[in-house]
């Protein structure tokens, strides 16, 4: 009999199998997850496939020349299209022998230790590591995040990623790095559909780039000048894919942040290389302002229309004649079109300010300050849809030196000096999504990191290097023209007069008081008698 106050244990009844049962349930499932492998890997399958059937048709010759066979012509393939190898050859089989061996072996360790890994229902839940492409220089880690997490928490723990797998940089993309290749040709609407898939949105995967191989570390040649300038993609840097990275310049200004020996004139003088072309035809005209002295810029005098180096007052000169031209062409050009594009009449003015903070911080003259102060805020809030652009670079990207930073839409950051400086140029929550721009060793002058279009991730690049010999010849075979300076005689030409409008007749208005106070104010007027 049961008292109370008995302690009663209840066991719910077991249900007991069969061993064959057991043994057979075990077998369909590896039979069913073999077989899920086996579609999922349909060439590893064939290839096996087809080297059984020459071992069992051949004996060892079927399977020795296929390989010999193949690796003459993988060879023949890299030597004339070395990127398509890398696409559908080595990069696919670099890549999945690395997801087996290198990163799976160390997976759940770092995803622990990085604090990447969740507990839910008492068992840890690790992000899922989906796929592994590779290229010359890259890993791309395609990562489903664990529901709940966001692409912020990967970013966050980029520097600790790179160190987990044995490499010094990562970056982490919420969308996938690479673009939509163009298609043409037959298949052209075939492959675009899956292109379309391919590059869908999913919000639930990140994707983890790592660096296997610097291919910062050497000097960047010179990129070849164009005869005429693409200003939506002028080549400057090489990118860590060993691809180009192109600035957009047209409608845009360009702020270059950076300490001191860390490579500003690098992409300074890479600019100037790529527009060479348009300098000479006319098409572009570069206006500098060197406050060093004419250290940097002198070298190449003969490419610049305008050139101010040693008298602020010609400084101050300079910008305000920007703002002369801007206003002339908003008058002409306003109902027309929206944005400027350049012509041989109507040329690009890309204004060029070396070591800004000597005019806006550094100037002991307030009112010479103020004046150009005034131009700069001008030309940067108006002068890009006119075709008057302003490319600046700074060592102190601090608001007080530099109080119109925001209305630099391109930046680019160099080596600095203080992590809190990166966000300051590229903008708030860079360095946490992977701009370590303080971190920079000694030799990476020149590297920086710029955002890419489309994307909040920034890119790591690194600029060419443009000698002295090479700026000697860029003066020599491509001038400016001999009426470059000559543009302030345009302002004035169509220009449509503002029509005078009489003047709108306006209401008095009487004082603005409350009724009980005008009484008041009326019966002290009067003697005490109200109105």
């Amino acid at each position: 009999m049961t008292t109370a106050g008995d302690l009663m244990v209840i066991r719910p009844r077991r249900l007991e199998l069969p061993v064959w049962l057991i043994a057979l349930g075990l077998v369909l499932r590896w039979l069913w997850r073999g077989l899920w492998w086996c579609l999922r890997h349909p060439v590893a399958v064939g290839l096996v496939v087809a080297g059984a059937s020459l071992y069992r048709e051949f004996g060892r010759s079927g399977v020795i020349v296929p390989v010999v066979l193949a690796a003459a012509v993988s060879a023949l393939w890299r030597w004339r299209q070395e990127s398509s190898w890398w696409t559908w050859c080595a990069g696919p089989i670099l890549g999945r022998f690395r997801q087996l061996f290198v990163y799976r072996r160390a997976w759940r360790e770092a995803m622990t230790l990085c604090g990447l890994a969740k507990v839910y229902d008492h068992r840890t839940v690790l992000p899922e590591l989906l796929r592994v492409r590779s290229d010359q220089a890259l890993d791309v880690l395609t990562i489903r995040m664990v529901r709940g997490q966001t692409p912020e928490e990967f970013q966050k723990a980029t520097a600790n990623l790179a160190y987990a797998f044995g490499r010094r940089h990562a970056r982490v993309y919420s969308e996938r790095p690479d673009d939509p290749p163009i298609r043409s040709g037959y298949w052209a609407l075939v492959m675009t559909a899956v292109d379309r898939l391919r590059f869908r949105d999913r919000p639930s995967m990140v994707y983890l780039v790592v660096v296997r191989t610097d291919a910062l570390r050497t000097l960047v040649d010179p990129f070849d000048i164009p005869s005429v300038p693409d200003f939506t993609a002028l080549p400057l840097a090489r990118r860590e894919d060993l691809r180009h990275w192109c600035l957009h310049l047209l409608a845009t200004h360009v702020l270059i942040g950076g300490a001191t020996r860390s490579g500003k004139g690098s992409v300074l003088w890479s600019l100037v290389r790529v527009l060479a072309g348009g300098i000479s035809s006319g098409l572009v005209r570069l206006w500098v302002i060197d406050p060093k002295g004419g250290m940097e810029f002198a070298m190449g005098r003969p490419l610049f229309a305008r050139f101010a180096c040693k008298s602020f007052e010609a400084m101050a000169d300079l910008l305000d004649e920007a703002v002369t031209v801007m206003r002339e062409r908003q008058t002409r050009l306003a109902g027309a079109v929206r944005v400027h594009t350049p012509t041989l009449d109507d040329p690009l003015v890309v204004v060029v300010i070396d070591e800004m903070a000597a005019l806006t911080a550094y100037l002991q003259d307030v009112d010479l300050r103020k004046r150009i102060a005034g131009s700069l805020g001008l030309l940067l809030s108006q002068g890009a849809g006119v075709g008057v652009l302003v490319v600046a670079a700074l060592q102190d990207p601090r608001k007080e030196v530099l109080p119109f930073r925001d209305l630099f839409p391109t930046r680019i950051a160099l080596g600095l000096t203080e992590a809190a400086q990166v966000d300051l140029v590229l903008g708030d929550g860079a360095r946490n999504r992977g701009a370590l721009a303080d971190q920079m060793p000694r030799w990476a002058k020149g590297v920086g990191y710029v955002i890419l279009d489309g994307t909040p991730e920034p890119a790591r690049v690194r600029f060419s290097y443009i000698s002295d010999d090479h700026i000697r010849e860029l003066a020599a075979e491509y001038p400016a023209p001999a009426d470059a300076a000559d543009i302030l005689a345009q302002v004035g030409r169509e220009t449509a007069t503002e029509p005078t409008r009489p003047p709108l007749p306006r209401q008095r208005r009487g004082p603005l008081l409350p009724d009980s106070l005008l009484n008041i104010l009326d019966r002290d007027t009067d003697g005490g008698e109200p109105r």
